[in-house]
């Protein structure tokens, strides 16, 4: 039950549902942590079902993302414009993030030309996590290494992302919440350190300070208050940017490193509503601290 203008009330049934209502005027904090999508009444079916369910997201969705005061870690409408991967490799380059030569296209002449030039690899990535299934059984396509040969017409079907392949030492994940940045070292045998997480090794370790600046601008950019990175650094030092995701996991890591994100992510919620300052650059977490 949403109601602006009703004070917090004790939880009470609703066609045997447990709901509560809620001034949302005293809403002061919002923590957006990829919330179920609401398929519609389960008695209804059909067109029926798909209309409460799509009536509700645009309704109440519109509602939660425009508490007045709030402060959202994220907000919702900021989460999904930090999603697209063009975007999000346009606004590292600007931000001073060095960005591994790209090229999204649906020509397969094109991305043969583009493999041919990088004596190096060139890896293909999927611009979008889409859910995918062979016989019922949930596929994920993970990044990897493709020869121009492999690439053929069926391009043609859809935008593929290929991106020059890093010589790469270690992939880092850095999360970003707010001005305070943790990171972490991962050595993995496999390209895509997520196919097999049970294989690689985490460690904290400092963020260059010319990267955490980077990182500051991204986040101003988006207008997002979290953010989790991704590089791969090279044997010399230099930390390429591959993606940052807005709303991505963090409790895998270390202990040590997990603790002071969630106590980082508390302090943001904690916030008193007061105009947003002037973002300042933002330091590095000593994240050997418990």
């Amino acid at each position: 039950m949403w109601s602006p203008a009703h004070p917090i009330a004790g939880a009470e049934p609703h066609d045997g549902v447990q709901t509560r209502e809620v001034d949302l005027t005293e809403v002061r904090s919002v923590w957006t942590r990829r919330p179920s999508p609401y398929e519609g009444p389960p008695e209804l079916g059909g067109q029926e079902r798909r209309f409460a369910a799509s009536q509700s997201l645009w309704g109440v969705g519109g509602i939660l993302a425009t508490l007045p005061g709030a402060h959202y870690v994220n907000h919702p409408w900021s989460n999904r414009a930090a999603e697209y991967k063009p975007a999000q490799l346009a606004t590292a380059q600007r931000s001073g993030l060095p960005v591994p030569s790209t090229l999204i296209t649906n020509d397969h002449e094109q991305a043969r030309e583009f493999a041919a030039r990088h004596s190096g690899g060139v890896v293909y990535k999927p611009l979008w996590n889409t859910p995918y299934a062979i016989d019922g059984r949930a596929q994920q396509v993970w990044v990897r290494e493709v020869r121009p040969h492999e690439i053929t017409p069926a391009v043609a079907v859809c935008p593929h992302l290929f991106q020059a392949k890093v010589e790469k030492a270690f992939d880092v994940r850095l999360t970003a919440v707010g001005s305070r940045v943790f990171a972490v070292r991962i050595d993995s045998p496999d390209l895509d350190w997520r196919q097999r997480q049970s294989l690689m090794e985490c460690t904290p370790i400092a963020v260059p300070a010319r990267i955490a600046r980077s990182v500051s601008a991204y986040l101003t950019t988006f207008r997002l208050v979290f953010g989790a990175f991704d590089f791969a650094v090279t044997p010399a030092g230099d930390w390429y940017f591959l993606e940052c995701n807005p709303n991505g996991l963090w409790a895998w890591q270390p202990d040590p490193v997990t603790d002071s994100i969630g106590h980082a992510i508390a302090d943001e919620l904690r916030r008193a509503l007061e105009p947003e300052p002037a973002r300042a650059a933002p330091h590095v977490a000593d994240l050997c601290r418990t």
